[in-house]
């Protein structure tokens, strides 16, 4: 086998109809660093300092397409690890309270038997995002 000549995700972007919700979602929301915009793009750009997240305004949220896991291709989801149970107990908590803020599902083992727990919400503006421990 060859090695990867690739080291990783280097970002994420996400397309959204409000990027100011979206970034106050990340920053105030989560702690994240607001690290850059792009005014006329326009985008702003947020990191955790392992993870940067480009968030990208559509043109026209009105005429926009709403986010379908099932029948549109593209991200299905991002996942984002917490160092354990009760920073996912932390992040559950704000998101839950977070205005235009969905939950899917709550804190669960990721599959039977495993030590792994994770829950699914949507972000204000659609996006799909996982929040998971550790694998274990």
């Amino acid at each position: 086998m060859t090695e990867s000549l690739t080291t990783g995700v280097h970002h994420v972007g996400l397309t959204l109809p409000d990027i100011e919700a979206a970034k106050e979602f990340f920053t105030t929301g989560l702690g994240y660093e607001h690290v850059g915009s792009v005014t006329d793009y326009p985008a702003h750009f947020v990191s955790d300092g392992s993870t940067l997240i480009t968030l990208w305004q559509v043109n026209d949220p009105s005429a926009a397409s709403a986010f379908d896991r099932k029948n549109n291709i593209g991200l299905h989801h991002l996942a984002i690890g917490v160092v354990d149970e009760a920073a996912l107990s932390e992040v559950f908590s704000r998101v839950s309270n977070w205005p235009g803020a969905e939950i899917e599902f709550e804190p669960c083992p990721i599959r039977e038997g495993s030590a792994t727990r994770h829950f699914m919400c949507l972000i204000p503006g659609g996006a799909r995002v996982e929040f998971a421990t550790p694998f274990g």
